[in-house]
């Protein structure tokens, strides 16, 4: 009888054993591994983010893949006198990838999706008769613009890409920073900066922000030693950018060349983001132009979808957003974006 009962309490032992380590075990790994990776920016890994390093492979994959799949199109539509159109309906739109209809849903009601936001300032000689007149109207813009939820980081455009001020959501601290850009004489390297903006957007925006340049200079370029247009319109689109240019040279620049040049490639990478170009008449109109920017904002439709086209080949892919029953209204949205995966050889 001794030896039967100790038998039997072994195997209770036993079983007991495995209950409490077994099931422990798997819900530590899943509460480990499962939401928190939703909450990164993108091209943020855990480690980096600050929490612990992930093992389980398979699962991180996972959350890869359906974050990977989402296109997401900010959408700016007004009416035949510019006024923003803000009373559609996710049935308004139809969006087609590669000439193929897809299936959208709304991210966010019209300018409420947070915007992070990278403000660039030309400092070269061509535009320093004017300099201290933008950095007025490009702060009364930031103060007016930017709410609690949004972000904004500061380049100047010189000899070389600066960032003057790092991504913040405190307004006067970076108009202290923009304040204290002095203008200079030396040469500019107008697609180096436009690169540089968005790759930094890239790694540092909230992962739900709209990516948002601001462009004030006359588009001249004779110092980049990395980027040309062709380049500068590649990496924008993959950043998933859109790019307002405002350039305060006026009418004059269709007097050279140069500054025509300079003035259709800003046109370039405003239209086929979704953004847009701004010549103003006088230098007076910068703080209308900002406010008209700001406004867009405001109204801002974020549409997005999950691409029927699952391949991760890096190739871009055209978008076509329209409004068939509303034929007189005028609809900006990207032109389209690069697929993950491997990029192809440029």
């Amino acid at each position: 009888m001794r030896l039967k009962r100790i038998t039997w309490g072994g195997w209770l032992a036993f079983f007991a054993l495995l209950l409490i380590s077994f099931p422990l075990r798997s819900y530590d790994d899943r509460s480990r591994l499962g939401p928190d990776t939703t909450s990164l920016s993108p091209g943020v890994t855990q480690n980096e983010a600050g929490s612990p390093p992930q093992s389980d492979v398979p699962v991180q994959d996972a959350v890869i893949r359906v974050d990977s799949n989402l296109v997401a199109v900010p959408v700016s539509v007004t009416d035949s006198t510019g006024r923003p159109v803000q009373n559609l309906e996710i049935g308004d739109f139809a969006l087609e990838e590669n000439g193929r209809p897809q299936s959208v849903a709304r991210l966010g009601e019209p300018g409420e999706t947070p915007v992070d936001l990278a403000l660039l300032f030309d400092i070269s000689g061509s535009t320093s008769s004017r300099f201290e007149f933008e950095q007025q109207a490009a702060s009364k813009f930031l103060k007016e613009v930017l709410r609690p939820k949004d972000a904004v980081s500061i380049f100047s455009i010189g000899p070389s890409p600066k960032l003057v001020s790092e991504r913040t959501s405190q307004v006067p601290e970076a108009i202290a920073s923009l304040m204290k850009i002095e203008p200079t004489k030396a040469q500019t390297a107008f697609f180096d900066s436009v690169v540089a903006a968005a790759q930094y957007l890239e790694r540092s925006a909230a992962r739900d922000a709209r990516r948002v340049q601001v462009v004030i200079s006359d588009g001249e370029d004779n110092n980049s030693d990395r980027y040309t247009l062709v380049d500068s319109l590649r990496e924008v689109q993959r950043a998933d950018c859109l790019l307002y240019s405002i350039n305060p040279g006026g009418p004059s620049i269709r007097l050279n060349n140069i500054s025509l040049k300079g003035q259709e490639g800003m046109e370039a990478l405003a239209t086929h983001t979704g953004g847009a170009a701004f010549l103003p008449e006088k230098i007076e109109d910068l703080t209308a132009i900002f406010a008209r920017i700001g406004s867009e904002l405001q109204a801002q439709y974020l549409l997005g979808y999950y691409s029927s086209d699952s391949r991760k080949d890096g190739n871009f892919r055209s978008i076509q957003v329209r409004i068939p029953k509303r034929a007189g209204l005028r609809v900006r949205a990207r032109q389209g974006y690069y697929a993950s995966g491997s990029r192809p050889s440029d």
